[in-house]
Formats: structure tokens, C-alpha cells, sequence
């Protein structure tokens, strides 16, 4: 087979990792997929060569590692059958090299074994003609040349080989014997490396980096995935820039009087909110106020809950007069529950984008951060993530409310990362006591997109959900916890208020 592919592009059949790839692999050149056992080599090799198979190519699996069984085996577990597209060659060594009596002494045995098995996958090759070609594993191969300058004459053969008959071939480096021989590197035309992470506590974590591709951009840097039944899925790495709507920018409104009048009237549209305070100030409970005005407006939502179990949710939320089941039933709401320990950042990324892009949700809650943060590697990721899934909403035209749990309950306190920077706006809880009770208050710290109120209010969670008095002008140290009488205006909110807010 001479036919010029070079120009083609032959995609992986892995989602996600053709988008990394802008597209797949350039056809009629030999790339390396390498990785620690167990990384997802062999399940990305079987569905590239599945993907092939689907359009008709002849692909030929060649292995010196594991048995045509194992492979079998293998591709059943995520429910494929290999079609008579898919040819395994199981490289076995000739039998005169299991003789112990037929061994040369003389000569390094290498040099037969080496020798006679690249013959084998020639010949193997002749016989197929394959248009996709998976090798596995060059792990053997580096055995077997005992030494880095025939291990790399090898490597050059086997490319110059494959590359005058056309095919597109995947390398596959199990890096059990020199992990610090970068010989197929510097030959191939591509290189993806596979990676597994072992966190403290939760499952393992696997990402993956192209780390070269030979005249061809593609997405750089690291790439969460999964091994699931199915195959593997690649969740690219979301740069934010890439994805710009236009929309009109309005003024959303939370339905609450008291509130819009702190907020300058709203919080405009496309734009993101940070909720930030001890634990129990009602956190939750003022992203869910803006989720049901906006329902009622008509428009959908998605609510993405690290902390709290949904049933608890539910019936907590509906004695405040939040029908969240309701509002899921009718479709107008996204809700789900998020594993911080089983999920990467990645994927959840990938999650939020979908339910924007499926539902078209114009709210988007992720309730909190510190449950965010579990997932993440270190502070510093957490902080780019944020920033490109914020920048990633807001060019949506989605209004993003995220909450932060503050260490302490009044005085100073402090919150797990600093994100307040990254929001637009910032909406600040605080505990404070009172006539010998411990009462709410709400202040607005922050608006990038116009001017809000400097004062701060009073509020009560109740059957009806949100209560918010006036401003409390009678009080000095409302947000350090201990107010102080400094007017003669200290109207707080009665155990019954007047007025619901509504």
C-alpha cells in the first residue's frame, strides 16, 4: 500500500482526545502512546483501531506483551466484539529460541531474537496490509536490543518501514525498563503520555499531555480522562477564550426588594457572584432565591452540590418554599450531586459546560468551593480552574453563583482560598449578636458592574425563605460579631416580621 495519507487526519475514537488532537492522528506516521501499566494504553490503542475498523480499514494489532486472549478478554469488558477488520498477531519467540539445547553460545542470543522478530512483524504485515497498525509493547523491544544504539536502529526501521507503506501505526511504551530513554521521541511523529495519580484518599486520577506533535498545533498541557465501561473519555482542558456568545446584558433580580436594592438594583447578566461566610449564615439559601426568580422568569437553571445530600436538600429547601423537585421534574432545573472524591476537575468542568450547553441554563450555582477544592491538586490549579470555567460562563451569558464556607463563625475569619478577586460580585454573610440573640446580616463588598449599596441589612431565614430588613444605621462592628450602639436608629427584625421580602 503506497497511497500518500499524509494530508488525512485518522481519528482515535477516544471523545475528547481527537479535539486535543485537533482532529486525530496524521495519517501514514507512527506516533507513541506511552504510559505506566494500567494508565488506559491498550483500551486507547483497541478503540483506536475500532475506529478504523467502522470505516472499513484493515487493522492489525501486533503484541509481544499480552495474549490475543487477554486482548479479547479485554475489549469485552467495555461490550466490543473485534471484527475480521481487526487482526491480532501474537508474537511468540520461534521455537528453536525455547530450546535451551538449540541456544547459541557464541553468539548473543539477542541478536537471533531481535532479528526474528522484527522479521515477524514484517511479515505479519505483508500478509494483513493493514491501513492502522497498534504495536505493543516497545518495552520488549528495548529487552531485546540490550543497548540504546540497536534499540534506536531498530525504532528508524520500523518507522521507515511503516512509512513507505502508508499506514498509520500507535506505539505503545508500558516504560517498565528505562522510563529516562527518550529514543522514540526523537523519532516518531507524535508523542501522548498517559499518567496516573494516587491521591491521598478517593479513586486514582488519570490525566494525559501531548507532549509532541510534528507540524500540527494542538491543545497543550494536561488532560483529565476516565476508564469507563465504553472506552476512555478525554475531557480537554477548557480555555475559556475559545468559546464567546453574544447576548444582551440585563439586570437579573433576586424577586426580593431588600435585596436588589443591596445589589444596585441586580446582578447583571453574565456575570458571577461569590457568597462568602461561616458556616449556617444561609449561604445556600440566597443562590437558591436567585435560582427560583429565575425559573420564574422562564429560564432554566443547573445547581451543582458538593456538601450537602440532595434528599436532606430537598426537604430542607421546600419548607422555605423551594419546590426543587418541582422545579427538576419540569425540566427547568439541573441538579446534581458531586463526588469530590471520584470526580476530577476536569470533569467537572466538562459536566457544568454540558448542562449550559444541553439545558441552556442562564444560572448556574456550585455550592461551595471548599467541596470544589477537594478536588483539586493544590490551591494554585483551583484558582486557574475557577477563572476559566468563570470566564467560560460569563461568555455564555450564565450568571454563576459559587459559595465559600469562611473558617470561624465571627471575629476574624478566614476562607480556605481566596477567590473574591475572580468574582464580579461579592456578597458577604456575617453572625453578629444582638439584644442577646444571634442574628444575620447581609453587606454587597464588591460589584465590578456598577454601584450597590455600602450598607448593611439585617436578614432572618424562615418558612417563607428570605427576610431582609433596612439597613442597620444604628450599629458600629456589625461584621466583626459584636455590634456596638452608636445611634439612636437600632431597628432590628422582629422574631415575626411584617414583611416577608417578597
Amino acid at each position: 500500500m503506497t497511497t500518500d495519507h499524509s494530508r488525512g487526519k485518522a481519528r482515535t475514537g477516544v471523545t475528547g482526545l481527537d479535539d486535543i488532537l485537533a482532529g486525530g492522528l496524521s495519517t501514514g506516521h507512527v506516533f507513541l502512546l506511552e504510559g505506566s501499566p494500567g494508565t488506559g494504553k491498550t483500551t486507547i490503542a483497541l478503540s483506536f483501531l475500532q475506529e478504523g475498523a467502522r470505516k472499513g480499514e484493515s487493522c492489525l494489532y501486533v503484541t509481544l506483551s499480552e495474549t490475543e486472549r487477554e486482548l479479547r478478554e479485554s475489549a469485552a469488558s467495555h461490550g466490543w466484539v473485534l471484527d475480521n477488520n481487526i487482526r491480532i498477531f501474537e508474537l511468540v519467540p520461534p521455537e528453536s529460541l525455547l530450546d535451551m539445547d538449540q541456544q547459541q553460545s557464541l553468539l548473543y542470543s539477542s541478536d537471533l531474537e531481535l532479528g526474528e522478530t522484527t522479521k515477524m512483524v514484517f511479515e505479519a504485515f505483508e500478509r494483513e496490509r493493514p491501513v492502522r497498525v497498534v504495536l505493543d509493547s516497545l518495552s520488549e523491544i528495548r529487552l531485546l536490543a540490550q543497548s540504546s544504539l540497536r534499540y534506536r536502529r531498530q525504532i528508524l526501521a520500523l518507522k521507515h518501514y511503516f512509512a513507505r507503506q502508508g499506514a498509520t501505526v500507535l506505539l505503545l511504551d508500558d516504560m517498565t525498563t528505562d522510563t529516562m530513554d527518550k529514543t522514540v521521541h526523537s523519532v516518531v511523529h507524535g508523542v501522548i503520555r498517559l499518567e496516573e495519580l494516587a491521591p491521598d484518599y478517593g479513586a486514582e486520577r488519570r490525566r494525559l499531555r501531548v507532549s509532541k506533535y510534528r507540524g500540527q498545533a494542538f491543545r497543550g498541557g494536561y488532560h483529565d480522562f476516565t476508564i469507563k465501561t465504553g472506552g476512555v473519555e478525554v475531557f480537554p482542558r477548557l480555555v475559556a477564550s475559545e468559546h464567546r456568545t453574544g447576548f444582551e446584558r440585563r439586570q437579573m433580580t433576586s424577586d426580593i426588594r431588600e435585596l436588589d436594592a443591596l445589589l444596585g438594583g441586580g446582578i447583571e447578566q453574565g456575570s458571577s457572584t461569590l457568597v462568602l461566610g461561616p458556616a449556617g449564615t444561609g449561604k445556600s439559601t440566597f443562590t437558591l432565591q436567585f435560582v427560583a426568580a429565575a425559573i420564574k422568569r422562564g429560564e432554566r437553571a443547573a445547581l451543582f452540590i458538593f456538601d450537602e445530600e440532595l434528599g436532606l436538600l430537598f426537604d430542607r429547601t421546600r419548607a422555605m418554599g423551594f419546590d426543587l423537585e418541582g422545579m427538576r421534574a419540569a425540566g427547568s432545573l439541573h441538579i446534581e450531586q458531586v463526588d469530590a472524591a471520584e470526580l476530577s476537575p476536569g470533569e467537572f468542568a466538562h459536566r457544568v459546560r454540558a448542562s449550559v450547553a444541553r439545558a441552556e441554563a442562564k444560572t448556574v450555582v456550585i455550592d461551595s468551593i471548599n467541596g470544589y477544592q477537594a478536588s483539586m491538586p493544590a490551591e494554585n490549579a483551583l484558582i486557574l480552574h475557577i477563572h476559566e470555567l468563570l470566564q467560560y460562563l460569563n461568555r455564555q451569558g450564565a450568571n454563576t453563583f459559587l459559595t465559600v464556607a469562611q473558617h470561624g463563625l465571627v471575629g476574624d475569619m478566614k476562607a480556605p482560598v481566596d477567590v473574591t478577586y475572580l468574582a464580579d460580585t461579592v456578597i458577604l454573610l456575617r453572625y453578629f449578636e444582638a439584644v442577646g440573640k444571634v442574628r444575620r446580616a447581609v453587606s454587597i463588598i464588591k460589584k465590578r458592574t456598577g454601584a450597590h449599596e455600602d450598607t448593611i441589612r439585617e436578614f432572618r431565614i424562615g418558612p417563607k425563605g428570605l427576610s431582609i430588613g433596612g439597613p442597620l444605621e444604628g450599629f458600629q462592628g456589625v461584621l466583626r460579631g459584636v455590634p456596638t450602639l452608636v445611634g439612636n436608629d437600632a431597628t432590628l427584625l422582629s422574631a415575626n416580621p411584617l414583611s416577608d421580602g417578597k
